[in-house]
């Protein structure tokens, strides 16, 4: 497996060895990364469902004893932000870096990355964007509502990047999959 930079967490140069939410237990592929976002598109999405989903991965995170800070976003609006203890004021430059990517693209960040890195690049490289503005590392991901399209973010910063993304990916399919059972 290649190792790639963190997302900015200090003493965490590289992924970890595997990834929770891949079947494989490997870096997941764009293929698999595409899936995950075409899987993950919600039926709606407003300020009890930010709050929902942000409580959701604060839980997570607390019993991971993960020091992340997580934020979601509609739009310019942001409608949760939580800072876990261990984060840092770097995590919250991370998370406006990576969703600025996730704006621009309408991808994950990480995906974005992925499709960089397959090309035989970084983002960095060629974007030609700035990197003291956006950063294509895993964690944030884009919230899309059936019908509608990309509508926001979610992101999380704290971890290696991988873990970031695995982390923001368990949250939506366990968030979807409780409101669709709410829905029946």
């Amino acid at each position: 497996m290649t190792t790639t930079p963190s997302n900015g967490t200090h003493g965490s140069g590289t992924q970890g060895s595997g990834s929770p939410g891949t079947a494989s237990g490997e870096t997941p592929g764009i293929e698999e990364l595409e899936v995950q976002e075409r899987r993950l598109v919600l039926p709606r999405f407003g300020f009890d469902d930010a709050w929902a989903l942000g409580s959701l991965l604060v839980e997570m995170a607390r019993e991971r004893e993960a020091p992340v800070a997580i934020d979601i976003r509609r739009g310019p609006q942001q409608l949760f932000h939580a800072a876990l203890p261990g984060s840092t004021p770097d995590n919250d430059a991370w998370i406006d870096r990576k969703r600025r990517v996730v704006e621009r693209y309408g991808a994950s960040s990480y995906l974005v990355g992925a499709r960089f890195r397959a090309k035989g690049t970084t983002f960095e490289e060629s974007s030609r964007l700035d990197p003291d503005q956006y950063a294509a590392h895993g964690g944030s991901f884009p919230l899309a509502v059936e019908g509608t399209g990309v509508i926001g973010t979610v992101t999380v910063s704290g971890l290696p990047q991988l873990e970031d993304h695995a982390m923001v990916v368990e949250a939506l399919e366990r968030f979807r999959l409780e409101r669709s059972k709410g829905d029946t």
